[in-house]
């Protein structure tokens, strides 16, 4: 697999990131996507409220669940760490079974991650553009 790590911003929320070059999909970071989702107050509540929804979902037979993968991701203190991922199709599965106002924006702003990745492998330049401008909004300067 050909991975490429990318942060992307929801609402100024870091939402952590992989692109499959072979699988041509984005795997996202399911904590980081409960941290925003459930709102929680930090990053150890949310990987508990994965770790509970986990298991309830694997309770009601929701097979993806049982088969999401483990990537590398970037921690907060610059380590990579084994992190569960979900491709699209798991993650509107678990955003379902989180109640929140956020699920339905957060829904349309994955599908325009999605749509933005595959104009961007038609036209290369656009990945560039996408990239200053992700810089630009964590505060790196133009240099």
């Amino acid at each position: 697999m050909t991975k490429k790590e990318s942060i992307k911003l929801f609402e100024e929320k870091k939402v952590r990131t992989v692109w499959d070059d072979e699988q041509e999909k984005w795997y996202f970071s399911i904590v980081d996507v409960i941290y925003i989702l459930a709102e929680s107050k930090d990053y150890q509540t949310a990987r508990k409220y994965w770790n509970k929804l986990k298991q309830r979902l694997k309770e009601e037979g929701f097979e993806p669940v049982t088969n999401c993968h483990q990537l590398k991701l970037r921690a907060e203190d610059g380590k990579m760490r084994l992190t569960d991922v979900a491709d699209n199709e798991q993650l509107f599965r678990i955003i379902q079974s989180i109640p929140s106002p956020k699920a339905e924006p957060f829904k349309r702003w994955m599908a325009k991650v999605a749509a933005e990745r595959l104009d961007q492998l038609q036209d290369p330049e656009l990945s560039i553009h996408q990239a200053m401008e992700d810089y630009k909004r964590l505060g790196y300067s133009d240099n």
